[in-house]
């Protein structure tokens, strides 16, 4: 499992004072408010950064970090990720999971027969879809609903599907 989650990504300089708008990756962006500190990743080193103010723009969060007070000083990250660690995360209620630790997961039918490996989350508005990548290449679609996703194991990195008639051609 990950140690650092992207809460969002650097996008462009807000004024001249070193400021910048932040596109969140995260389903709460008044999360920010709670933070106190984030790790800036440039590429080649992570840098903590403490938060001076929050602002929101539109689907933006606007930052002001303490130290930075100019636009020069900020700039160069345009692009980059504000990450955070496993502990300040949002906490999850039961059945919930990050994206992040899904990926991965090798998937089979409630007999063991094995399907493939989960490779992707489709976020739908109705339910979330999980991608599952088979060794012959082809994917199959399963809807995340108490009907076809049976469990999900993070420890043992496995997820038991049932596969409703129509799923799999």
């Amino acid at each position: 499992m990950e140690d650092l989650l992207r809460v969002g990504v650097i996008s462009s300089t807000h004024g001249i004072k070193g400021e910048v708008k932040v596109f969140p990756t995260t389903d709460d962006m008044n999360r920010f408010k709670k933070l106190k500190m984030v790790t800036l990743d440039t590429g080649k080193e992570q840098k903590e950064l403490e938060i001076e103010n929050v602002k929101f723009f539109k689907q933006f969060v606007i930052l002001k970090f303490k130290g930075i007070d100019n636009i020069n000083d900020i700039e160069k990250y345009k692009g980059k990720d504000l990450l955070i660690s496993r502990e300040n995360a949002v906490d999850l209620a039961e059945g919930e999971f990050f994206i992040f630790d899904l990926i991965g997961l090798q998937a089979e039918e409630e007999d063991g027969n094995s399907l493939g490996e989960l490779t992707e989350v489709l976020q739908t508005g109705a339910n979330d879809v999980f991608v599952i990548k088979t060794k012959q290449g082809k994917e199959i679609l399963i809807p995340y609903i108490d009907d076809c996703v049976k469990k999900i194991d993070l420890n043992e990195k496995k997820l038991v599907v049932h596969l409703i008639p129509g799923l799999v051609e």
